[in-house]
């Protein structure tokens, strides 16, 4: 299965919760979900009573499309999750979050996850000095995220950092503003994750 580049608020009417897939869009009172639209398809259509493999399923979907990764991807991000030592939903999400990607969408330097993995293919940053053009790069604490030292990079990522300073930073992410760069003080924690979905249900769907 390709990449999807339809609509990313058709995504989240079809899960019925807001995925943040659209960086400020999402916050305005313009949402579709904040309207209350319901699923994608003819106006009369209502939501199927889902039985446990439809809800554990539901559940999977949330979590892979917030993210922006195909089923693949997710897949073996799961199974690598499955072999480490602890809890597997807590690493699976310990894991995504720590997705370069992501924590260049959670310092601010881009509005949404899809912007991040193409402002981080483009050459925009810089991890501990070097340039790291991997989306799914595992980035580890103590390690300095920074936008490129160049007008292009900072001017863009520039229009983000108050919106996101407003909405507040994760709690495992010290953000340098000025200097554009954050450093990643420790593994999150579930509770510091704050998932909004189920984990537990994605791994007894995987199970199976």
């Amino acid at each position: 299965m390709g990449r999807y580049i339809g609509p990313a608020c058709k995504r989240c009417r079809r899960v019925g919760m807001k995925l943040f897939l659209k960086g400020d869009r999402c916050y305005m009172a313009k949402c579709p979900v904040e309207q209350g639209h319901g699923p994608p398809g003819p106006a009369t259509r209502r939501r199927p009573r889902l039985k446990d493999y439809g809800i554990q399923l539901q559940e999977k979907q949330r979590l892979r499309n917030m993210y922006g990764m195909r089923e693949g991807q997710f897949r073996l991000f799961f199974h690598r999750a499955l072999r480490a030592r602890g809890v597997t939903g807590e690493i699976l999400l310990q894991a995504l979050e720590l997705r370069l990607d992501n924590i260049v969408y959670r310092m601010g330097l881009a509005p949404s996850r899809r912007a991040a993995r193409q402002y981080v293919r483009h050459g925009h940053v810089r991890v501990d000095g070097i340039k790291v053009d991997i989306p799914s790069y595992k980035v580890k604490p103590g390690e300095v995220i920074q936008a490129r030292d160049a007008k292009r990079s900072r001017d863009y990522a520039k229009d983000h950092l108050d919106a996101a300073e407003s909405r507040g930073f994760p709690p495992w992410l010290t953000v340098d503003k000025a200097d554009f760069k954050a450093v990643v003080d420790h593994v999150p924690t579930r509770e510091e994750i704050a998932p909004v979905v189920d984990e537990q249900l994605i791994v007894e769907l995987y199970s199976k």
